[in-house]
Formats: C-alpha cells, structure tokens, sequence
C-alpha cells in the first residue's frame, strides 16, 4: 500500500513538473506538460523495476562509475575545442561524449560491483590503497588446530579474517549438550587465542554477514569474493565448491600430504606395531606424521619396533599408505630335550 501512494505522489510531482515546463491550456488545448510529465514519471517507475533485483554492491558500483564517467568527460570536454567545429554542433558533440564516457563508467562499474563495498573501500583506505592478503579460516580448521602450528612457524603471511559467524558457530558448538562437540568447540575457542596471542600473524574479526544466506559455506565464499581473499579449510566439499565459484582455497590436508616424507620401495625403516592388520598375518604401524604402514607377517610383533623394507606405495585420497616386509629374523623356538634311553 505504502509503495502505491508513493508512485501516486511521483506521478502527481511529475505532472507539476511537466506544467511548469509546458503550461497546461484548455483553449487551444495543449497536453504538452501533461505529456512530459507522465513520461518522466513512466521512465522513474521503469527504472525502479529494472533494478530492484540488483544487488547493492553493483547499485553502488555503478553509480561510482557513472560520476567518474561524467567527471571525466567533463575533462574532455574542458580541453577540446567543440566551437571550432563547424561539421556538428558543439551541445551535439558535448551531449555525445557525457553519453559516452558515462554509459562506459556506468557498465565497467556495476561489473565490478561485487567488490564495491564497505570494507573494501575501508581496507583502501587504512592500508593506503595496497592489496591485502587475506587468508579466511572456516570453522572445521579452527577445530583441527594444525593451523595454529602452521602460523607459528612463520610460513603464512598476511592477514587471517575469522567471520562473526564463524564465531557464532563455534560457540554454538561449544555450549552443546554432547560432551564430544562440546570439546571440539572449547578446543578451536583456544585455538584461535592461541593464534591471536601469537605474533606472527594478524587476526582481525570480520562483522560481515549475509542475512540472504543460510549456510555457513556460501558465506565464507561471499566473504572471500567481497575481500577477494582464500580460504583456509580442510572441508573437501567446501574446497570443490569454492574452487567450482572461483575462490582460491588453502586445504590443510593437502599441505600435510605434500610435507610427507618420500619413501621408495626397497628403503628400509624403522616401525611399531600397534595392531593386528585386515589380511592374516598383518601388522599395522603408524609413522611420526600418522602416515599408516602395513607390514606382512608382522602379527606376532604387536606392541614392539620392528625394521622393515617397503615393498610399495599407494597414494589415496587420505594421504600415502605404506607396504612392507619384515626384515626382523624370527628367533628358532628351542627343541625340547627329551631323556636319553640307557636300556631296552
């Protein structure tokens, strides 16, 4: 109802401009003004419907691009001599290039709406108009904890961004009646003041938000596309979504693959047997980066380090796994003396 009486207003004052323009006359009649009028008032109206599903970033980017447009070719037309130019009319030539230019900004800047925001503009500001790298942590990372080793060893750089929303689900994590959530909550709550604390990287805490947006995931893909910034994440689906919508992201587990160590088969090493492997016989051992090895006929030495030559290498998505071969020599089980016979 309230956006009828205003179009019934727009109208009315479209109309009163259009008379002060063209006074409307009865005898003769001239509909001249009434005319004008509605045709302003028409084009508003058409415009309002035209951009009422565009988002504000490309509202704003545009509107930027059209008064630098103007600006620009104000300039031009400040510095070239339209007078001497007998051919066309000089408010002809005038009119053309204000189109021009500002048609072009208009386009080039609702484009590039999508980074046209609040804290871009701030970011420009405070840091002098150099580019930030920003590097933003998602919720399953901050549980993991590795990335509190990784910033500690000075490797990463720049600027790590935890969303409020990020927070929000943390501690809704942590104030979780399962005692298992509960501490997966606490533990990435420390995580992040243990990374804060640290001096080797910058934490700033991101009051962006997406009401439009329910889940967490395309929240932090909005969030890297406004900062033009990655993600920090070990989540596989977040990783494909994010790559699939043009965001780069930093996967944990992928850097913890690539860091471990090259094995050969025919190298040897030196493994515990934790446990009973899936194939009779089987042993299974773990290496210092959790690496898995499987060892034949390693079953009988459960709960002691044995050497080993590798035999193969598998790659899966998990990570390598490790075959192998004991190479500890099986001590001979004594033979039970028996009492000699002295008689028949």
């Amino acid at each position: 109802m309230g956006s009828i009486i205003l179009r019934a207003v727009l109208v009315l004052l479209s109309i009163l401009y259009g008379s002060s323009v063209r006074p409307i006359r009865l005898e003769p009649l001239d509909l001249t003004g009434l005319a004008i009028g509605a045709g302003v008032a028409a084009a508003i109206i058409a415009l309002e419907y035209l951009l009422r599903g565009k988002d504000l970033n490309i509202l704003l980017g545009g509107l930027a691009g059209l008064l630098l447009g103007g600006a620009s070719a104000g300039v031009v037309v400040a510095l070239l001599p339209l007078e001497g130019l007998t051919e066309v009319p000089a408010f002809a030539l005038r009119g053309f290039l204000f189109l021009l230019f500002g048609y072009t900004g208009l386009a080039i800047g609702a484009a590039r709406g999508e980074r046209f925001t609040l804290a871009g503009l701030r970011s420009a500001w405070t840091e002098g108009g150099q580019k930030r790298n920003y590097k933003i942590l998602d919720t399953s990372v901050i549980i993991d904890g590795r990335i509190a080793d990784v910033c500690e060893t000075g490797f990463l750089d720049g600027t790590l961004v935890v969303p409020q929303f990020v927070l929000r689900e943390l501690q809704y994590i942590a104030d979780s009646q399962d005692s298992l959530k509960r501490n997966r909550g606490r533990k990435g709550l420390d995580i992040l003041q243990r990374i804060k604390k640290g001096p080797e990287v910058k934490v700033i805490i991101s009051e962006a938000d997406f009401p439009d947006i329910k889940d967490v995931d395309m929240k932090l893909i909005e969030l890297a596309k406004q900062l033009n910034g990655k993600i920090i994440t070990n989540d596989f689906n977040l990783n494909k979504v994010a790559e699939l919508r043009g965001v780069q992201v930093l996967n944990i587990n992928v850097l913890a693959n690539s860091l471990k160590p090259v094995v050969l088969p025919g190298e040897a090493m030196k493994v515990f047997i934790l446990k009973e492997g899936k194939e009779p016989n089987q042993g299974v051992g773990y290496l210092d980066d959790g690496t898995m090895v499987v060892v034949d006929n390693a079953k009988r030495h459960i709960g002691r380090n044995i050497d080993i030559t590798v035999t193969s290498v598998l790659q899966t998505t998990a990570g390598k796994m490790f075959f192998g071969k004991s190479d500890t020599v099986e001590e001979a089980a004594p033979i039970e003396q028996r009492p000699r016979r002295t008689g028949p």
